[in-house]
């Protein structure tokens, strides 16, 4: 018999929970991080063992970007988009302190995490000017797709995330050339000539944000009203879930599949790119944390605001950079080792960031 001051009962009943919750879960959720690295060593493998894997992937292109790749972002951002609670959008910016958190995202995003970025690209590769310039495309370039994933995947705010794309979607059609010139020609001083195109960017920004965001919608709005709201919650949204996590599984076996060959034949490259990048999402990431902990935000606003800060469009970096500098060019090797390192390191700051969720008890 268990006495009444024994804490057997509670811890197992903790324990009950957790096993649970771990069952709740699919199988997909469950092993992701297995799946997101096996998809990186299969994407490896086949773009070095496999012939002609990697030009195979790259002939069609898409707005600067290889097709399977367009695809696995649309079908990756589709489904999350399809969640986002439209038709209540317009109470939520109402609130004053939306507008507060939403400025505070504009500051980092658009002057703090860039000026990182330049500053740790001179650190790391003061001799190697055309990696460089590459870093800063990619730092320019504010994220509209996978912080949509990382977002979910912490528990943070969806419905926030999404109106801080949009955003930032709408300041990256007006800023990201006017300051990749002032950062790369003018403060950098480098030669030759950066002809950026504000078509190229706006044409990203309408594709991988427009296409799917249009259809999400769309699809809420039509099936709301053709069905019900609970059927949409409960079952089409339940059956669409698992397709954003496949998504991404697509688009990375395809990235790395694409540029691993290049990746493995440029290690050095490779190996000194990444390391400003690591440093620069710790960086961004952790102080947008603990500023967003001590202003009183949020788990979930936090997160979204950490997220959105520390993660990158490489679909637009890369985009650029071929677009200006050529597809062989140091410039776009630097814009595709972006986002190789940055799956792995975002995907560690997800359990990072659960685990401070839970170890400071940090409500909403």
């Amino acid at each position: 018999m268990i006495g009444r001051n024994d804490p057997c009962p509670q811890f197992c009943a903790l324990d009950a929970s957790k096993t649970s919750a771990f069952k709740s879960l699919g199988w997909l959720d469950r092993f992701l991080a297995l799946w997101i690295f096996l998809s990186m060593a299969v994407g490896i493998i086949l773009g070095n063992f496999v012939t002609n894997t990697g030009p195979a992937l790259q002939k069609g292109k898409f707005v600067g970007v290889s097709v399977p790749i367009a695809v696995g972002l649309l079908v990756m951002m589709y489904p999350i988009l399809c969640k986002v609670k439209y038709e209540t959008l317009h109470l939520v910016l109402r609130k004053k302190d939306i507008w507060i958190q939403i400025g505070f995202s504009i500051f980092v995003n658009w002057i703090i995490a860039p000026l990182v970025m330049l500053g740790l690209a001179w650190a790391f590769l003061p001799d190697k000017g055309a990696l460089r310039e590459g870093l800063v495309l990619v730092g320019l370039a504010r994220c509209i797709a996978m912080v949509l994933i990382w977002t979910g995947l912490a528990g943070g705010d969806s419905e926030y995330c999404a109106i801080l794309v949009a955003i930032n979607s709408l300041l990256q059609m007006v800023l990201f050339a006017p300051l990749a010139l002032l950062f790369i020609k003018v403060i950098s001083h480098a030669e030759g000539t950066l002809d950026i195109s504000y078509a190229t960017v706006a044409k990203s920004v309408a594709v991988f944000l427009g296409i799917p965001l249009g259809a999400a919608i769309l699809t809420r709005f039509t099936l709301r009203k053709l069905c019900s709201a609970k059927w949409y919650d409960n079952t089409f949204l339940k059956y669409l879930a698992p397709w954003s996590l496949i998504g991404l599984l697509f688009t990375i076996l395809i990235l790395f599949a694409s540029q691993g060959r290049q990746v493995v034949h440029q290690i050095v490259s490779v190996v000194r790119v990444a390391a400003p990048l690591v440093v620069y999402f710790a960086i961004i990431f952790f102080a947008t944390l603990l500023v967003t902990y001590r202003l009183g935000f949020g788990y979930k606003v936090s997160a979204t605001q950490s997220f959105t800060a520390a993660s990158n469009n490489f679909e637009l970096a890369i985009a650029v950079a071929v677009a200006t500098f050529g597809a062989d060019s140091d410039q776009a090797l630097a814009a595709t080792v972006g986002p190789l390192i940055e799956v792995p390191v975002l995907l560690g700051l997800v359990y990072v960031m659960k685990w401070i969720g839970k170890r400071q008890e940090w409500k909403d």
